[in-house]
């Protein structure tokens, strides 16, 4: 059986606790929203996979995860997307970092029905109404968060909740990638 899947960057626990508190203020200001219950995250990708094909991708993102070299993260702006999603945004720099990451990942994994991110970004709210996005946008104006992206994160998604949850964490331990050595035989 197929189980669905997602590889995200997870900030930090206070940003995470930051993401939830400003997710229920928006839910007093506006009732229900979609994303509203979902744990803060920056998404690389989603797949589905069997058990037996997710210990192969483990390995991947375990081999990728070696060779990669943590970066700061600095959120310093909001934004959003014309299907109503409201989220925080990385400045120019983070954001180039997060996407050279989130292209390693993307480029190598390869895996079928996998849905690629190529636009970092921190989600608060997705869906919203024209008047709803109105309301956050005057909820929320100053961000300023700081992190180091050392990691990924797997999470699996749960049919009875409706939510994904963490199964594995895969630390970036920058290590060169070995060169290949070209020479002569004799």
């Amino acid at each position: 059986m197929e189980n669905l899947y997602s590889l995200v960057i997870h900030p930090p626990v206070e940003i995470l606790a930051l993401v939830k508190s400003m997710k229920e203020q928006l839910a007093t200001e506006v009732g229900w929203f979609n994303s509203k219950n979902s744990v803060g995250h920056i998404t690389i990708c989603e797949f589905t996979a069997t058990e037996t094909n997710l210990e192969s991708i483990k390995k991947h993102i375990i081999k990728l995860c070696d060779s990669l070299i943590p970066v700061d993260v600095h959120l310093n702006k909001f934004g959003s997307f014309p299907n109503g999603a409201f989220f925080i945004a990385p400045d120019t720099v983070s954001k180039k970092d997060l996407k050279h990451i989130m292209k390693r990942f993307n480029s190598t994994l390869q895996l079928q029905n996998m849905k690629k991110s190529d636009n970092p970004h921190l989600s608060i709210a997705r869906r919203l109404n024209p008047e709803n996005l109105l309301k956050v946008n005057q909820l929320f104006t100053k961000i300023d968060l700081h992190f180091v992206c050392d990691g990924v994160v797997l999470r699996k998604f749960d049919q009875n909740i409706k939510q994904f949850f963490v199964t594995d964490t895969f630390p970036f331990h920058s290590n060169p990638e070995p060169q290949s050595i070209q020479g002569t035989l004799f």
